[in-house]
């Protein structure tokens, strides 16, 4: 980053060169585009002054600054300056790449939600400000993860949970490079190397023909512990690669969907439901204690189980705003949403009684063609991959989020039981039919009893 200030800055010794401040205004400036105040000398009092500036700077920007004061960095502390370092980078490079959505920090209000008290429309203190800001920040980093299994799950078993050690084999960079930039990287060969070469190899082509800086030493990786920041901090670079791409043609179509999505309607309203439910959690707590209490209605006094029944009404009519919500889905996914209710559905119903197996089977091939008719099996999901997706456009994440982890809970939660189902019915089937067939060994002696089990059969 320093690299990239004009003029560009050198740094020969960190805990050294940042006491000046300048070093710090540098990066600063840098990856906020903003050109900040500074004292051009070197004195004690300038370099304390340029440090107050980016401390003020970083502050205004609502940085949470635990710990971090002017004196620790003036005296070179390691873990202050890391720590100050870390924060910079996730805030201004990590967190601006895997933008997700969690609501903007402006809280707007709900205008569906005129039957519940105005003070949810109220504007959120500062404090509260923090906690989302907090909350956000959890979400960038699962972001990142998210778009880093996103590229490695296109490779088979390469599998990435975490910035630790899912990264120690190399081939999760290697993965990265492949799906980036598809030709450089042989992972079938890498997978019978070590864990030092394919290190070596990955941060070797990503810096000759990806531009990515060599920010990591195999050594740094390659080890029991490896550090969750720097990892982060180097995978993000990918991202910021991957972002720079040229467009096909079809992301351009994926691009203005989202676009036009985040100006229309759902979008907006999206964002106010969540900025209504965040208020609406926070304020339910003080009913609580009569909501969920044990007792029968007779034993409640009249206010109590009239708060009940408003409460009731309350929650009827969320309900409601959440099924309109997702009726104004953008296609496809508003079909998608519809088939996974319709499923939703299924799994809550027991299955037909096996009873009366040839009517059980009527109801059960009915299940199974409303399982069938999952958009997977059209790959309409493959025009919205969740690395191009959420992050930077805009369309709210936590809704594709919330779609693939139904289909991930379809998928494994349903074959099991349906086969078990299905072979139990096929079974009971059998023994009806082989009980049908039994009986005409019995010889009738009219045409008419004769016509009457054919009738029944």
């Amino acid at each position: 980053f320093i690299l990239q200030h004009t003029p560009p800055s050198v740094i020969s010794d960190l805990y050294t060169d940042i006491q000046q401040g300048h070093l710090l205004l540098d990066l600063l400036e840098v990856l906020s585009g903003q050109h900040l105040p500074r004292e051009k000398g070197f004195n004690t009092f300038q370099c304390r002054s340029n440090i107050e500036n980016a401390l003020t700077f970083l502050k205004r920007r609502s940085l949470k600054l635990i710990n971090i004061h002017v004196a620790d960095i003036i005296e070179g502390k390691p873990s202050i300056v890391l720590g100050l370092i870390w924060t910079i980078i996730f805030h201004f490079h990590i967190e601006e790449l895997a933008r997700t959505l969690a609501c903007t920090y402006n809280q707007p209000s709900l205008d569906c939600s005129s039957a519940v008290d105005s003070s949810a429309k109220a504007s959120r203190s500062a404090k509260k400000s923090a906690k989302i800001k907090e909350r956000w920040k959890m979400s960038a980093t699962k972001a990142l993860l998210l778009w880093a299994k996103e590229q490695c799950s296109l490779h088979g078993s390469i599998h990435v949970t975490d910035f630790k050690s899912s990264w120690r084999s190399g081939l999760a960079f290697l993965a990265i490079i492949q799906t980036l930039r598809p030709g450089l990287v042989d992972l079938e060969k890498a997978k019978a190397r070590s864990n030092k070469e394919n290190l070596k190899e990955a941060f070797r082509i990503a810096e000759l023909e990806l531009n990515i800086p060599r920010l990591l030493e195999p050594e740094d990786v390659d080890i029991m512990n490896p550090d969750e920041k720097s990892i982060m901090t180097y995978v993000a670079q990918f991202l910021q690669y991957s972002k720079n791409l040229p467009e096909s043609e079809e992301d351009m179509q994926v691009c203005h969907l989202l676009i036009d999505t985040e100006n229309g309607t759902y979008y907006q309203k999206c964002k106010e439901m969540m900025s209504f439910m965040e208020t609406f959690n926070q304020e339910k707590n003080r009913f609580l204690p009569v909501l969920s209490s044990k007792r029968s209605e007779a034993e409640l006094s009249e206010g109590q189980q009239q708060m009940r029944k408003e409460w009731a009404k309350v929650i009827s009519q969320i309900n409601e705003w959440k099924v309109k919500l997702d009726q104004m889905l953008p296609s496809p996914l508003e079909s998608i949403e519809a088939w996974l209710q319709e499923v939703e559905r299924l799994q809550a119903e027991d299955l037909p009684d096996l009873q009366d197996p040839f009517k059980a089977m009527l109801v059960f091939r009915e299940i199974i063609v409303i399982f069938k008719e999952t958009p997977i099996r059209d790959r309409k999901l493959e025009y919205f991959p969740m690395y191009k997706f959420p992050w930077w456009w805009g369309f709210p994440p936590f809704k594709i989020m919330e779609i693939y982890s139904l289909f991930g809970n379809i998928h494994f939660t349903n074959c099991n039981t349906f086969l078990e189902y299905h072979c139990g019915l096929c079974s009971a089937i059998a023994s009806e039919v082989m009980l049908k067939l039994n009986i005409w060994d019995i010889k009738y002696g009219t045409k008419e009893s004769v016509e009457s089990l054919l009738e029944n059969w």
